[in-house]
């Protein structure tokens, strides 16, 4: 657990127990239907025979459950008339369900062959509705309304604000093919120029020092010819930086041994090191982020070629890209890390990976609706560094936690909200 959402949790905790020792569910109930009503939703409803809610009204019960043994989730009820059973063809059963936002979904359940009648409409998760069923049995009408919540809570605006708590909107994206590497700056081939004397003779006045900024044709050294015994000016060839000095004042020059390195630093070879399988997965013309490890600033830019050669102290391909060094910041010999986009597909609908929580055995999310937060099973696609593609369970607009998600799951957790088959 990171310690933000330590911090995040521990703060929330402190704000409810502050409104009083309840938990943030447990207060709008109580608050909006009153204590009475609160008492008896946290009652445990009676179980039948099957082991669903027993609904009773004037000698008339109905058993209910969500059938899930061997079949999708179902409504299934069974019919009794001052306890005894009868026949499901001597009554019907609706169940009207209004799912977090108002949302309406209905149910209606026909006679079956073991005595039961049964909705051939799924449930889908979670199962957290208001619940309504009406029944007519041997043409009486009777009928029943409750609250069936899972994984639900309620949480005040501003204590929500104060957790960190932040929601956004889930909406398609792209799923990036992403991989992460390490790699090392050099200079670009055919930009660094050696300086050396073109007579012997010893060294008079140097000019440039390590690091200087030169300019091409500008003066380096001035150097007593032995020949002619008299001063010569070498110079820089191109515009850059020098990299190295070898003279000294009084040394003997000569041809053969180089006196300044000057590297023309306005571009760079970033060299990424890649291994097994992704050389050959890793192409040519995809794009590359490179990050300075100094100060995390990144740079984009394009891989230019894959090097034929495998770097025998690593045993990696080398993946060869430029980037632009106009600000001087990035420095030959450094290492860097990059990321290498190897392709990017659209999705319908994504979610931050912080979003992400498990609940039961399920991939879940948070859906804000007002101060009510609930959990959204979902069934996920492919994901990156920073995203998931959801295939179902979402729709667009939906508003997620999308920062401490975790702050979320633990006042649900602490709510006992049940999943009642």
């Amino acid at each position: 657990m990171s310690f933000r959402i330590l911090i995040g949790a521990v703060a929330l905790s402190f704000l409810l127990t502050a409104c009083g020792g309840e938990s943030a569910d447990e207060a709008a109930h109580a608050h909006e239907e009153g204590d009475d009503h609160a008492e008896a939703e946290a009652e445990e409803p009676r179980k039948g025979e099957h082991g669903g809610r027993l609904l009773e009204q004037d000698g008339i019960t109905v058993e209910l459950a969500i059938a899930e043994e061997g079949t999708p989730p179902k409504y299934r009820a069974w019919l009794y008339r001052d306890g005894t059973p009868l026949a499901p063809t001597t009554g019907t059963v609706e169940v009207r369900l209004k799912r977090l936002g108002n949302v309406p979904e209905n149910h209606t359940l026909t006679a079956q062959t073991d005595g039961s009648l049964m909705a051939a409409s799924i449930v889908g998760e979670p199962h957290s509705f208001d619940v309504e069923v009406i029944a007519s049995v041997g043409g009486k009408d009777v009928r029943w309304a409750y609250p069936s919540y899972e994984g639900r809570t309620v949480i005040d605006a501003k204590i929500a604000q104060e957790a960190g708590i932040r929601v956004a909107a889930a909406a398609a994206g792209t799923i990036a093919d992403e991989h992460e590497v390490q790699g090392l700056l050099t200079p670009v081939e055919g930009r660094i120029a050696k300086v050396s004397a073109r007579f012997p003779g010893p060294v008079r006045q140097l000019n440039a020092n390590v690091g200087d900024q030169v300019r091409a044709g500008q003066t380096l050294a001035s150097i007593e010819s032995n020949l002619s015994l008299t001063n010569y000016a070498i110079s820089s060839p191109i515009s850059g930086v020098v990299l190295a000095r070898t003279a000294s004042v009084g040394m003997v020059a000569t041809e053969a041994t180089p006196l300044f390195e000057v590297a023309d630093l306005s571009s760079l070879w970033v060299d990424l090191h890649i291994f097994g399988a992704d050389a050959q997965h890793i192409l040519p013309g995809v794009p590359v982020t490179v990050t300075r490890m100094s100060d995390g600033v990144t740079a984009e830019t394009t891989l230019e070629r894959v090097l034929p050669g495998t770097a025998t102290a690593s045993q990696s391909t080398v993946a060869r890209a430029t980037i632009a060094n106009a600000d001087g910041l990035w420095r030959p010999g450094s290492a860097v890390k990059a990321r290498i986009t190897v392709e990017q597909q659209p999705a319908a609908l994504v979610v931050p990976l912080a979003a992400l929580q498990s609940f039961r055995d399920w991939d879940v999310v948070f859906v804000r609706v007002g101060d009510t937060y609930e959990i959204r099973p979902l069934e996920l696609g492919k994901r990156d560094a920073s995203q998931v593609e959801v295939r179902s369970g979402l729709k667009a607009g939906d508003r997620v936690v999308v920062e401490q998600s975790y702050v979320v799951k633990a006042d649900i957790e602490k709510s006992g909200a049940s999943h009642e088959h």
